[in-house]
């Protein structure tokens, strides 16, 4: 059974940084493409970042595009999400996930392992 725990969530303010980590157990997710989602009060998840199994390829959400740099550190089975200049509309529950497949995935649906999310907060 893979556990995926996200932990780096916060309160912080407009233009603030934060680093969100996702800790594997239960198996190597090395051949797995990562995947950051999240959620925000009233709406649906939307994906935010994603990166393939080796870390060559990433890719983004518009709205996130040149302040959101996702990662992945295979020796230690963890992903992350580092976020810069944070805006009130980031404000959500961030959720990493691992993917059935190794290349790229923009998409909810390839990801069946879930952590259960870590809130971020940003005032303005």
């Amino acid at each position: 059974q893979v556990q995926l725990i996200e932990s780096g969530g916060g309160l912080v303010q407009a233009g603030d940084s934060l680093r969100l980590s996702c800790s594997a157990s239960g198996r190597a997710l090395i051949s797995d493409a990562m995947g950051w989602f999240r959620q925000a009060p009233g709406k649906e998840r939307e994906f935010v970042a994603a990166i393939n199994w080796i870390g060559s390829e990433t890719g983004y959400a518009d709205s996130v595009k040149g302040r959101f740099t996702i990662s992945r550190d295979n020796l230690k089975n963890t992903a992350y999400l580092q976020m810069n200049s944070l805006k009130v509309e980031d404000t959500a529950v961030y959720y990493c996930a691992a993917s059935r497949f190794s290349d790229l995935q923009v998409e909810s649906k390839p990801y069946h392992y879930w952590g259960q999310g870590t809130q971020v907060t940003v005032s303005s």
